[in-house]
């Protein structure tokens, strides 16, 4: 699965940041609670470990890492069934407010439809109130269905707040479509975001979940477009004469 560079011709181009004062961040975590939130995936020591359980880990992860950057971030939760509503709607920069909130996410029966529209709507609302306050809003949703693409209702010409989306999914089969899914997700990106917004996608475990994370960390006023991001780094040892053919290639595809 890759992103498609497009962007006007960009990926050809030199980046250049230009100086400005970055604004503290108000980052909302929406969680796809469907079904498939229960899956197992790869966890510590190769236990297995639900989705919902490895994401509560690497939101935490994210937390922490995000304050010890700059304290002054805030963040809120909401949780994505059929539709988006809040889990937590007060943002905060403690970090045991995030860890209770996530302990207030559990899986929902319900699956199916999974409509962004409310999603996008909480967030120019309070894109609103941040801005008022020097600050930028971010969206980061997690979203883990295999065969269901999200849908949405938003004008293409309000872009308020930057979304970001990890996309945690089962390998392509018969009953899934995990590659049309992420294709919609960069869709819906790139429809509404208002800086460079991520994605990324793993089929995999926790590790890899924390490593795709790792990214989301950075400030969305600092990024270059994702195309030209070249971590996380293969964690494989590289020789300084690789096989031929085997230049340190990593199908994003296998995550």
């Amino acid at each position: 699965m890759e992103r498609d560079a497009g962007g006007g011709g960009r990926g050809g181009s030199r980046y250049t940041l230009k100086p400005s004062r970055f604004s503290s961040e108000d980052i909302i975590f929406c969680v796809d609670v469907d079904s498939e939130s229960k899956v197992e995936m790869k966890g510590p020591n190769g236990r297995p470990l639900a989705r919902l359980e490895a994401v509560k880990q690497a939101i935490l992860v994210f937390v922490n890492s995000k304050l010890t950057i700059n304290p002054d971030h805030r963040f809120a939760f909401a949780m994505l069934s059929n539709s988006a509503t809040w889990l937590r709607k007060e943002f905060s920069s403690e970090v045991e407010a995030s860890a209770a909130a996530l302990r207030g996410l559990s899986p929902s029966s319900s699956s199916g439809q999974a409509d962004l529209t409310n999603l996008f709507r909480l967030a120019a609302h309070e894109a609103k109130k941040s801005r008022a306050q020097n600050r930028l809003l971010r969206v980061v949703l997690i979203y883990c269905r295999s065969s269901v693409r999200p849908q949405h209702q938003w004008p293409i010409n309000q872009k308020s707040f930057t979304l970001d989306v990890m996309y945690l999914h089962d390998k392509p089969g018969p009953d899934n479509c995990p590659q049309e899914v992420y294709d919609t997700l960069v869709e819906a990106l790139e429809h509404v975001s208002e800086y460079e917004g991520y994605i990324c996608e793993t089929s995999q475990g926790l590790r890899f979940l924390l490593r795709h994370m790792s990214q989301l960390l950075m400030h969305p006023q600092q990024r270059c477009p994702q195309e030209d991001l070249d971590i996380p780094k293969s964690l494989v040892k590289k020789s300084n004469d690789p096989t031929p053919g085997e230049e340190n290639v990593l199908p994003v595809s296998s995550q």
